[in-house]
């Protein structure tokens, strides 16, 4: 034991672990990662010396993880807001010209340092809740340069804040203005020469795509994901929003992280994302906001262990939502999750679709990024609304 970098936690309450722990339970943090965790009564003696801190009481759980957000973009939609409200469909909004292309203008407009700026307080909000791991996507950009300065402002976040990031390619989100009715010839000419020139940088750790009828169809995101393929790069889709366009089954094919969204999947994506290995991610931020009605398979997925994620789905025109825990509450509210499925949901499942096996659980060998809540079980943190009970977040073992 390295005493200089070993302390221990005691008096806690401890949620998402490898073994059930139910009375007081102990962490020990050695350096970044945790070496033991158990019962308190059952600390090993060799750690009787170490420092400790009494939790009294408190719960502890992994740190949050939000595993599908856009937060680097420009500007905002709130005028399409008005419209919803007024009877128009993200459709229709996006045939119109605004949805996802509307962004595309004022993120092309801004520099690579007005990104980042503009990025942090959303970022600062979700920290706020505990969360120390979350993804990035680009595509608010539909151009080279523009593509590889989201990718770049998403990695400039770990530089400014006690968080890790991860960056996913998303140059096929949309087809902008200058491509309309092109699409091929926009990932011939934009898409993937994008996703080559940010492997090369190192900037890019997974592919995703937008398989919808306003966007990309399955055979040509097929040609994004093939492209992936040869770089080494994992994929994940977004799929089954709007409609049912085959994407899940595409994104099972190919043995995805994820397919997200989902609305419109049925009990045989569920079998096959259940064979490929695939987390469902669900945004009922996205489905709140937009006034969806159609629920994705809940049961289907619980029936075939497909393992679910609960993520924010951050942006400025479906889901401009900064709060994990909120999107906690609606994940049980709206798709009937339980307060444990959540929690799983931002925890090790979370981690699980970004390709992450350090982390999302308390257990020997994973890092030592963790939540200390003023709560004293995981049905405080999914069942109240505007309240955050977070006393502390640890970020490699160390509070921040």
């Amino acid at each position: 034991m390295d005493h200089a970098r070993t302390h221990v936690l005691t008096g806690a309450r401890l949620a998402i672990t490898a073994e059930p722990v139910s009375g007081a339970g102990a962490i020990v943090i050695e350096g970044e990662h945790i070496v033991w965790a158990g019962p308190q009564g059952d600390l090993p003696g060799v750690y009787a010396k170490a420092p400790a801190r009494d939790l009294e009481g408190r719960l502890v759980t992994p740190a949050l993880i939000d595993c599908h957000t856009h937060l680097v973009h420009g500007g905002n939609r709130t005028r399409e807001f008005e419209l919803r409200l007024e009877g128009a469909s993200y459709e229709e909004i996006a045939r119109a010209g605004g949805g996802i292309v509307s962004t595309v203008s004022a993120t092309r407009a801004a520099s690579e340092a007005q990104l980042l700026a503009e990025a942090l307080p959303r970022l600062d909000a979700l920290l706020a809740e505990g969360v120390s791991t979350l993804e990035i996507k680009s595509g608010y950009g539909l151009d080279i340069e523009t593509e590889l300065a989201m990718l770049r402002a998403a990695r400039a976040l770990e530089r400014q804040r006690p968080v890790t990031i991860r960056a996913s390619f998303l140059g096929a989100h949309a087809i902008p203005a200058e491509y309309k009715g092109r699409a091929d010839a926009y990932l011939d000419e934009v898409c993937l020469p994008a996703l080559r020139a940010a492997h090369a940088e190192g900037i890019a750790d997974a592919v995703d795509g937008f398989c919808e009828n306003i966007a990309f169809n399955a055979e040509q995101i097929e040609r994004v994901f093939a492209e992936a393929k040869a770089l080494g790069l994992p994929v994940k889709l977004h799929a089954e929003q709007l409609s049912q366009q085959g994407g899940t089954q595409l994104a099972a094919r190919y043995g995805a992280l994820s397919a997200d969204h989902l609305e419109y999947a049925d009990e045989d994506d569920a079998k096959a994302m259940a064979k490929a290995g695939m987390v469902a991610v669900l945004l009922p931020g996205a489905f709140y906001f937009l006034r969806e009605t159609k629920l994705p398979p809940i049961a289907a997925f619980r029936e075939h262990g497909v393992p679910m994620a609960l993520a924010t789905d951050c942006n400025p025109g479906s889901s401009p939502l900064t709060s994990l825990l909120l999107t906690m509450n609606m994940g049980c509210t709206l798709f009937r999750l339980t307060p444990d499925e959540a929690l799983r949901a931002v925890t090790v499942n979370a981690a699980k679709a970004l390709g992450l096996e350090d982390r999302g659980v308390i257990a020997p060998g994973k890092r030592a990024d963790l939540a200390i809540w003023d709560a004293e079980n995981s049905a405080e943190l999914a069942g109240r609304i505007g309240f955050n009970p977070l006393h502390e977040r640890i970020f490699r073992g160390r509070p921040c």
